[in-house]
């Protein structure tokens, strides 16, 4: 099941400072007003979305927890944890609804940056210390909770995933225009 192709890290770090970039060039240039508006697709506003991006790359290293521990048992313990996470999508859907509501009048915008390159570096550490056999080390996942989580991923797809992520959320912010639109980058 798992990909034997070696992982790019290089290009995994690429992404990786280019969303950092991005994500930095977004809060800087965000007004309040900004920051208060509604988002395209989701009930969010920009701040609230901005922090679930971030959010995105913080659940990575729990994530890599996950992986390290079931990809060491048989398929079966990872393929029923899924399953049984998947029963739980209503209250996961609440909570990842929920929390960047609340978790945005905590983290300003300053905040959510410094913590943004805190979580990349960290996971930019730990990318450079794994082995090729632990990045090919996967496990089951419960694809009802994230149109990226595929029913097996490997170690090596958890750090590629939190970009992907940001990516698609990155598309729907409207900060810079009032016309509901994304400013161009």
């Amino acid at each position: 099941m798992a990909n034997t192709t070696p992982m790019d890290r290089q290009a995994v770090y690429e992404d990786y400072e280019r969303a950092r970039r991005t994500f930095h060039q977004l809060l800087d240039s965000a007004s309040e007003a900004d920051l208060a508006r509604p988002t395209l697709g989701t009930k969010w506003t920009n701040g609230e979305l901005l922090w679930h991006m971030l959010f995105g790359y913080m659940v990575v290293r729990a994530l890599l927890v996950l992986v390290r521990v079931f990809g060491r048992l048989p398929q079966g313990a990872s393929r029923a944890f899924a399953r049984l996470l998947n029963g739980g999508t209503v209250p996961f859907d609440w909570v990842n609804y929920a929390g960047p509501r609340g978790a945005v009048k905590v983290y300003g915008p300053r905040r959510m940056g410094a913590a943004f390159d805190r979580v990349l570096d960290s996971l930019q550490r730990r990318l450079a210390a794994e082995s090729d056999a632990e990045l090919a080390r996967g496990m089951h996942y419960p694809v009802r909770w994230d149109p990226f989580f595929k029913d097996f991923m490997t170690l090596a797809d958890i750090y590629r995933y939190p970009t992907q992520h940001f990516d698609f959320h990155h598309r729907q912010l409207t900060l810079n225009s009032g016309d509901g639109l994304r400013r161009e980058d």
